[in-house]
């Protein structure tokens, strides 16, 4: 039985990575940071199940401990790590870039120190982000594409990003990082805009919320489901050779695309229902994100499952079932 670790366990990708890998036989251990909420809605599923809980440890630890991260390595040995932990919200990076730089940046830096000196054997699965690629016009966006970066979180995430390329060729270590661009599930953050707005169509269909305030319409984002997403991080770390992957579905859509398709799903007038509101605009936009995942599919056999439309109808359905019951 093999052993993986999962840094951002009660995360959206930590969960249903958690749920790939116990379905493939792993023991996995997730770490979670500590704070007076339980927070665990997104894993209580895999905790209450008799079977899957017998494989399942998790446990408390924090990016910024590099005491706490070496003893966790030295107790579990694992024999593949997945660094997904971080400040993860782009608009909330300009608001607090200390914070997200210590966690994205700093924390990976600790994680990688730790396993070069306790399991240097593992294999290291890195979240890079298509944000670093910033406001770079180039697309569709590919492993070559010069980073941009536009925002506190994406730069940190490029500083990772980097890091890890560092350690796996300066010290022979097996570090790949997935350029993931956007995806979304049913357990995406209610501040992200996609559940957002699925969220809001929900209520308002339900008579439980007035109105939907949203920021820049025209964004362009190249969404996928965080499903099909978390296979590709595994494919990465079974491979002979690490290296660099771009994971995505190679179609773009803007933020008004995605709005309309939920609301016509949940027969809701725009118009009436939603405004917008200057404040959610973020000081720095990234335009454009449109990801190329031939590499991927090349090298990994890897593609993407689920497309736009029927990932927005899976949110929304998810989140009216969700309020009904």
């Amino acid at each position: 039985m093999k052993t993986a670790l999962i840094t951002g366990i009660t995360g959206q990708d930590g969960s249903y990575l958690a749920d790939l890998l116990l379905e493939k036989g792993y023991e996995v251990v997730g770490i979670k940071r500590r704070n007076s909420l339980i927070s665990t809605d997104r894993i209580d599923h895999i905790l209450e199940d008799p079977e899957k809980v017998l494989n399942f440890h998790l446990i408390y630890g924090n990016m910024n401990d590099s005491g706490c991260l070496h003893r966790i390595l030295l107790e579990y040995k694992p024999d593949e790590i997945y660094n997904l932990a971080a400040q993860s919200h782009v608009r909330v990076s300009f608001d607090t870039p200390e914070e997200t730089t210590e966690y994205v940046a700093m924390g990976t830096l600790r994680l990688l120190e730790a396993m070069r000196n306790v399991c240097p054997n593992a294999k290291f699965y890195q979240a890079s982000s298509s944000e670093m690629f910033g406001d770079n016009p180039e697309n569709p966006q590919n492993e070559e594409t010069r980073l941009m970066p536009a925002s506190p979180y994406a730069c940190a995430k490029v500083y990772a990003h980097n890091l890890c390329r560092n350690y796996r060729e300066s010290y022979d270590m097996h570090i790949s990082s997935g350029i993931l661009f956007n995806h979304e599930s049913p357990r995406r953050g209610e501040t992200f805009v996609t559940r957002k707005i699925t969220m809001a169509a929900a209520k308002i269909k339900l008579g439980l919320q007035d109105k939907l305030y949203l920021g820049n319409l025209e964004a362009k984002r190249d969404w996928g489901f965080a499903g099909d997403y978390v296979e590709a991080m595994w494919l990465m770390t079974q491979q002979e050779q690490p290296d660099d992957y771009v994971v995505a579905t190679n179609e773009t859509h803007t933020v008004k695309e995605f709005l309309h398709e939920v609301f016509e799903i949940a027969g809701l007038d725009i118009e009436k229902y939603v405004e917008i509101d200057e404040r959610l605009f973020r000081p720095h936009e990234v335009p454009l994100l449109l990801g190329d995942y031939s590499k991927a599919k090349e090298k990994l056999g890897w593609y993407p499952k689920t497309k736009f439309k029927k990932l927005a109808k899976m949110m929304y359905e998810a989140d009216l079932e969700k309020l009904k019951s």
